[in-house]
């Protein structure tokens, strides 16, 4: 496999005694790194590092919490504000009903007015209050509450003394829409970020609901006639042709979306350790999921390092002393729909186990501001039933109203316990306890957790808030559309099963199980996991192939088994063999953080590794050069030495021919699956890592989608051995930075995925928080990080773009975890907030 050479040497870790002596002036008593004023009940104590990292240090939860708050609105204070007005349904009031905001995983997916409508009736319902007034677990834990209550106190304080007109961000400068915040503001937004699985494709359907038109006056008919019209009415259904657009719909939504990379590697994987964690979530690099660092430090009960999504004071992916642990889309829908016949002379009432039931109605009004600047009210009449809220579409595919309606259940729209289980995770002693974490609170919310430990144990966990449908009640409850739907695989599309169940029979709907956290979730005794010395994974494919040499299995709900891996699934899993094995061309054998990040910023495209070579012969045997494609005559004959030239097969910065390939690849796929290509090796489950290959290069759609790729690059003016540098870049200010990576669909672990960005071509999703992290029998963990967007959204900041520099250029920041390693940076600064002021 072609790899790329190592771009930039690790940094050399200064010693610990000599940074103790230079620095003793600024953190304290020498030998011992920890700063006096930490000390006291009263303080909590900032310390940045390069990059802007802070490092917070309180005596008690709520003072971390404050400390949190204040540093995180200090770089970030305009997402933040954005945020909760979001959240408080407030957007249409301030913004105008026709922006577009971000609700879900995805960017800018639904309007203002839609946004609003949807937050304002989990406003009016109480969600997040119920959720609050409950004990733990299901309501948050004490320490979560007081870091919270803390987290609060330094949001407001630095705003207090910022004020909203000096703010140095001009993207909320002066704006009316800045404000203190509460702590249930906190929680809405906590609560907001657990249920965005579900938002993105049903926010839409669910606030645009109505019911068919129906006379009050039409006589009264008899359950049977009811039923037979029904009937007649539901041949016009298709659930074939239904089931597929909403499949398609799903998995082209996923190739767009939130993703990420996790390896855990153990002791028999290892140089120079006893485990290693490679975390690699690829998040929106613009909004309220954006991730920020920090370390989070109280003397004697936590001290844990990484970063968070916006606005949780805690650490999400990272790792303390002794475990590191990671995230990863999984394939689980968070939802499922519930198809309930309706009364055709009365539509807003529907029949379960023979009896009609009326839908409940509930008027949700919202503030819209005009073109004039005048405010209106905009009210809308939203519809639900025993199951959830009405919905008339998912991901933009209708479900009329007619026959039947269509009712969703989130397994998250109560779930606070999410909370609960980062706030723990924070302070997990080892593998086992992870798990045992996990279980305990089911509070993951959509995510698979990929951990390793100071022990030499690598875990794979798809253990999270999940539907209680087991295989044989999917078998009972089904309905066709939804039998349909639910075992239809849609190869390397990551898509996850969708259930339609009956909604006709009570018994049909999720049952409670004994085991399991909270009503209608799966027995966590029935997820899967993995624990192994060598290595485990997930790349967003179901749980399947964690580890190829323990196949897991798993009930249908959580995702596919025996069908082809994405690319980078593939990718991930020959990168971990080749470096155990020492067989990728890099010295010696197993991982270290040098062979680590060298091989994850290699930029390798599997796509290239199985089709290139073919790709390029198929060029080279077009007669005469010319392909006549779509009414237009394209000579091919350039695009051959430029894609012959393209020997390693990488997206770095100054690769030459990758974008031309990327383009090709994508007119090829054109919207398919990979295993849909002209392969002359089919997909085989007995060797899912290497089937499909072998492209067959005198297919005519491989010379069509290279014909098609070279006019639509000298259409927009690109030579095609443009390095990727000139065209894959990042706007900062002035500033255009390059960016290596590319997408999903060509099997290259550093995702990026381009967009469109304020009118501009520029990264939307990628690679955001990277973190590996190593561990030894003793000693501090060594951990080295980089944050591809940097850890401010405010372009005055020094922080706004330094990190993203460093990311190009295939670099790392060195982890600074100790007392001794934090008083050795060069560039420490302290910042003392007295916590009698906020408290």
């Amino acid at each position: 496999m072609a790899r790329r050479s190592w771009r930039a040497r690790l940094p050399i870790a200064v010693m610990a005694a000599l940074a103790v002596m230079s620095t003793s002036a600024a953190a304290g008593a020498p030998g011992t790194g920890a700063p006096d004023h930490a000390q006291g009940p009263d303080t909590a104590t900032i310390r940045y590092t390069e990059y802007g990292i802070p490092h917070i240090t309180a005596s008690d939860w709520e003072g971390l919490g404050t400390g949190y708050g204040y540093a995180s609105a200090k770089d970030n204070v305009c997402t933040l504000a954005d945020t909760y007005l979001m959240v408080n349904a407030q957007r249409s009031r301030y913004l105008g009903p026709d922006g577009k905001t971000s609700p879900g995983e995805r960017q800018n997916t639904t309007t203002n007015l839609n946004s609003d409508l949807y937050f304002q009736r989990i406003k009016d319902d109480r969600v997040v209050e119920r959720l609050l007034g409950k004990p733990a677990p299901d309501g948050p834990e004490p320490e979560v509450k007081e870091a919270i209550r803390g987290y609060v106190q330094g949001y407001n304080r630095y705003l207090s003394e910022t004020g909203v007109d000096n703010i140095s961000d001009p993207a909320c400068r002066g704006a009316d829409w800045v404000r203190p915040i509460t702590e249930l503001d906190v929680y809405r937004h906590a609560h907001a970020e657990i249920i965005m699985g579900s938002a993105d494709p049903l926010l839409d359907g669910q606030v645009n609901a109505a019911p068919p038109g129906a006379s009050a006056a039409a006589p009264a008919t008899s359950l049977a006639e009811r039923s037979a019209k029904a009937a007649k009415a539901a041949k016009a259904v298709k659930p074939e042709e239904t089931a597929r657009k909403i499949r398609d719909a799903m998995a082209q939504s996923r190739q767009h979306s939130m993703g990420s990379n996790a390896l855990a590697v153990g002791s028999q994987g290892v140089s120079g350790g006893t485990s290693m964690l490679l975390a690699n979530p690829h998040f929106p690099w613009q909004g309220k999921n954006r991730m920020w660092q920090s370390q989070l430090t109280i003397p004697g009960k936590i001290n844990v390092s990484g970063a968070s999504l916006l606005g949780f004071p805690a650490v999400n992916i990272g790792h303390n002393n002794d475990v590191a642990w990671s995230h990863t889309v999984a394939t689980v829908a968070p939802f499922g729909l519930f198809d309930v016949q309706v009364d055709p002379l009365n539509p807003t009432k529907y029949l379960v186990d023979g009896a009609w039931e009326q839908m409940t109605s509930q008027r949700v009004a919202v503030d819209v501001r005009k073109p004039d600047g005048s405010l209106t009210k905009v009210t809308r009449t939203l519809w639900s039933t025993r199951y959830g809220p009405i919905t008339t579409s998912i991901q933009t595919i209708p479900l009329p109203w007619v026959v039947s309606a269509h009712a969703v259940r989130d397994v998250n729209m109560h779930n606070l316990r999410a909370l609960n289980t980062w706030f723990r995770l924070d302070q997990a002693k080892d593998v086992h306890d992870v798990v045992s974490i996990l279980e305990a609170t089911q509070g993951v919310p959509f995510f698979n957790t990929v951990a390793s430990d100071r022990k030499g144990n690598a875990l794979y966990a798809d253990i999270q808030a999940t539907p209680n449908i087991t295989d044989a009640h999917a078998e009972s409850c089904l309905t066709l559309t939804g039998r349909l739907l639910f075992h239809q695989q849609v190869p390397q599309s990551n898509a996850p099963p969708i259930s339609i169940l009956d909604g006709k029979r009570s018994a049909c709907d999720w049952p409670d199980d004994p085991n399991a956290a909270a009503p209608g979730l799966l027995d966590p005794k029935a997820q899967p996991r993995l624990i192994r010395s060598d290595y485990v994974g997930n790349a967003n494919d179901s749980p399947w192939l964690a580890n190829p040499e323990q196949p897991l299995t798993f009930p249908r709900v959580m995702g596919d088994s025996a069908a082809p891996r994405s690319l980078r699934t593939q990718e991930l899993i020959l990168t971990a063999r080749h470096r155990i094995n020492g067989t990728d061309g890099l010295p010696g054998k197993g991982f270290t953080p040098q062979t680590m990040g060298q091989l994850l910023f290699a930029d390798n495209s599997r796509a290239a590794d199985l089709a290139l070579n073919a790709t390029v012969k198929a060029c080279q045997d077009v007669p005469f050069g010319l392909v006549l494609v779509d009414g237009n005559l394209v000579d091919v004959r350039e695009a051959c030495p430029v894609l012959a030239a393209w020997k390693d097969h990488a997206y770095t910065n100054d690769s030459r021919g990758s974008w031309l390939f990327a383009n090709y690849w994508a007119f090829l796929l054109n919207g398919q699956g990979v295993e849909k290509l002209p392969w002359r090796v089919p997909f085989d489950p007995k060797d899912p890592v290497h089937t499909p290959n072998s492209l067959d290069s005198g297919n005519s759609r491989v010379r069509d989608a290279l014909a098609r790729a070279i006019l639509a690059l000298r259409k927009a003016n690109i030579p095609l051995n443009a390095p990727l540098s000139d065209i894959q870049k990042v706007t900062r200010g002035a500033e255009q930075i390059p960016i290596h990576g590319s997408l999903h669909e060509l099997g290259v672990l550093n995702v990026m995925t381009p967009g469109q960005v304020d009118g501009k071509f520029d990264i939307t999703f990628g690679s955001s928080f990277i973190q590996q992290v190593r561990f030894t029998a003793d000693g501090p963990p060594e951990a080295y990080s980089v944050m591809a967007y940097s850890q401010s959204a405010d372009p005055s900041s020094p922080h706004y773009a330094d990190q993203t520099r460093l990311f190009s250029a295939g670099q790392w920041v060195t982890g600074r975890f100790t007392e001794e390693q934090i008083a050795a940076s060069p560039e420490l600064k302290v910042e003392v907030l007295d916590l009698s002021v906020s408290r």
